[in-house]
């Protein structure tokens, strides 16, 4: 067996010193750890993302059952008339026989007048919130006819036949008989609607207008009140001519949302108020016309009914941060390692780092149960106890865990002012990178990187 010659022993030192002492191979071995980090950082935002999920689901159970998002159209007036269409007898023949079919010339409001009073309710499942309201709102307003003499089809219009249409999105919601006053008349409306032009769903009632007609009467003024039930927002389409729609209801965090915003808004912790007013060269329908049009959908506004905190969405922006976190953590290890020449192993880096991944699922778990920033603070003040009590056996000095103690609070009360400040996040967080890498580099300016010592 050979022995080893002094020059091989020699070799076999200086690597072994050179793997003890290396900076350059602690930074290498650092940046492996973070990028191993990276694996339960991702099952973290799955977890956020698959409690989201069953959230969604479980607010989609009870708007199925109480009501749905509501989506208000109408009313319109509408009036069939009958065509002819040439139908031949066979592909080439002269021969045709005119077949009847029914179209509509739809009319909407000269003037509409939306006055809706919103009564919201916070239902559970479980653990998981929904929003759901009782709506009250009443629609008046006018239709005004234009001149028809000169169209072409006035003649085979069934004036006799038109009916008024309202539009709403789950019509199992509504709660009383929907009746409308109309030409002095009170009459109920009826499930369902004769045409599709205008809206998907909705309940109709029909006005005899031929009278009238024969009178040339231009006039038509019309109210209604109807109470329905919904979920998380209602909205609005602005078919008048001029509309106008006053919302108020005692939530205290709304979000106005659609095709328009409100004119007027006044919010605060005993509710809203809100008031549009729009016109009709706000959008790009005219007030009549034949068969479909398109564009009506894509003009509703309205306001959502918000959760005040989402601790979901908080818990994804926070986990966001993770690697940050990590990094600046480990850095932290990496400069007490090689300033007051503690050795601590890839282990130990590793044992911190899923300490600190712990926090995130601490957080979510927490915060299903109680406000966001109580569990956030519960979360945060956990692991770092856990973390310096670690740090106390691993660097045997409480002046080192107390002061890693401290810069792991400030970093985790930088990170929750981002999570609050979603506006001037990136500025926040630009100005507090800025900071760390300035002590960062203050701290280490008289470092031999190239020294082994």
């Amino acid at each position: 067996m050979e022995t080893p010659t002094p020059q091989d022993v020699s070799f076999f030192e200086k690597a072994r010193n050179w793997i003890s002492n290396s900076i350059t191979l602690r930074l290498f071995t650092i940046g492996i750890l973070i990028l191993i980090m990276l694996i339960p950082v991702s099952m973290i935002e799955d977890l956020i993302r698959e409690r989201q999920y069953r959230q969604s689901d479980a607010q989609n159970e009870i708007s199925s059952t109480w009501g749905h998002p509501q989506t208000i159209t109408g009313p319109v007036l509408s009036v069939p008339y009958t065509i002819y269409n040439k139908v031949y007898e066979k592909e080439g023949s002269d021969k045709f026989k005119l077949v009847p079919a029914t179209q509509y010339v739809h009319f909407l409001p000269e003037n509409l007048k939306m006055d809706g009073n919103i009564q919201p309710e916070v239902r559970y499942r479980g653990i998981f919130e929904a929003i759901v309201y009782e709506s009250d709102v009443e629609i008046s307003g006018n239709f005004f006819f234009p001149d028809v003499s000169n169209w072409e089809q006035k003649d085979f219009f069934r004036w006799d036949e038109a009916f008024v249409s309202v539009g709403i999105s789950d019509l199992r919601s509504i709660q009383e008989d929907v009746k409308i006053m109309w030409e002095n008349q009170q009459q109920s409306f009826e499930p369902g609607i004769p045409s599709y032009d205008v809206m998907a769903s909705g309940i109709h009632v029909k006005v005899n207008i031929a009278p009238f007609i024969a009178e040339n009467k231009k006039d038509y003024p019309f109210k209604m009140n109807f109470k329905f039930n919904g979920s998380n927002y209602i909205k609005f389409t602005p078919i008048g001519k001029t509309t106008d729609v006053f919302l108020n209801s005692p939530w205290p965090t709304p979000s106005f949302d659609g095709a328009f915003l409100p004119d007027k808004r006044e919010v605060s912790k005993k509710g809203f108020a809100a008031h549009w007013n729009i016109l009709n060269l706000n959008r790009s329908y005219p007030q009549y016309f034949i068969g479909s049009t398109s564009g009506i959908g894509e003009s509703a506004f309205g306001v959502s009914l918000m959760l005040p905190v989402d601790q979901y969405q908080k818990s994804m922006r926070a986990a966001k941060y993770a690697v940050l976190f990590i990094t600046l953590t480990f850095m932290v290890f990496f400069f007490i390692q090689i300033i007051n020449k503690v050795r601590i192993h890839p282990i130990q880096y590793i044992l911190v780092g899923f300490a600190l991944c712990i926090f995130y699922t601490l957080l979510i778990s927490l915060s299903e149960h109680m406000h966001f920033g109580v569990a956030y603070l519960i979360a945060a003040i956990s692991i770092v106890l856990l973390t310096s009590f670690y740090a106390q056996g691993t660097f045997k000095n409480t002046k080192l865990s107390f002061m890693l103690a401290g810069i792991m609070g400030i970093l985790y009360g930088f990170i929750f002012s981002i999570i609050q400040l979603e506006d001037y996040a990136l500025l926040v967080g630009s100005i507090g990178l800025f900071i760390a890498l300035a002590v960062l580099m203050f701290i280490t300016r008289n470092i031999q990187w190239y020294s082994n010592k």
